[in-house]
């Protein structure tokens, strides 16, 4: 029976849609006694204003996981492809070097 699994193991699929993902270059968490909640922006050069691309809600217990998980593979970069620089050694504005929005 080759369609069998062996046991502990989860089959995961991705639709074509899902696959193809959502570019965010900012990050917004926030959290309650019950959950973490992590919003993903995509800012443009530019524009004044932005919309969360995604939104994901997780349990204290896998935003753990997942901060565990995000430091290990960081770690695993790094030993490949060299130091990721920090944004706190990186001189970009927040503006990202587009005029400043008034109001």
């Amino acid at each position: 029976m080759p369609d069998q699994q062996p046991p502990n193991q989860i089959n995961i699929e991705i639709s074509e849609e899902m696959s193809e993902g959502s570019y965010a270059n900012l990050a917004i968490i926030n959290h309650s006694q019950s959950e973490f909640v992590i919003d993903f922006v995509n800012i443009m050069p530019g524009t004044p204003k932005s919309k969360v691309k995604s939104r994901i809600i997780l349990t204290p217990f896998h935003a753990k996981r997942l901060m565990k998980a995000i430091v290990e593979n960081v770690k695993k970069f790094e030993a490949v492809n060299g130091t990721i620089q920090d944004m706190d050694m990186v001189d970009i504005p927040f503006t990202f070097g587009a005029p400043v929005a008034q109001a």
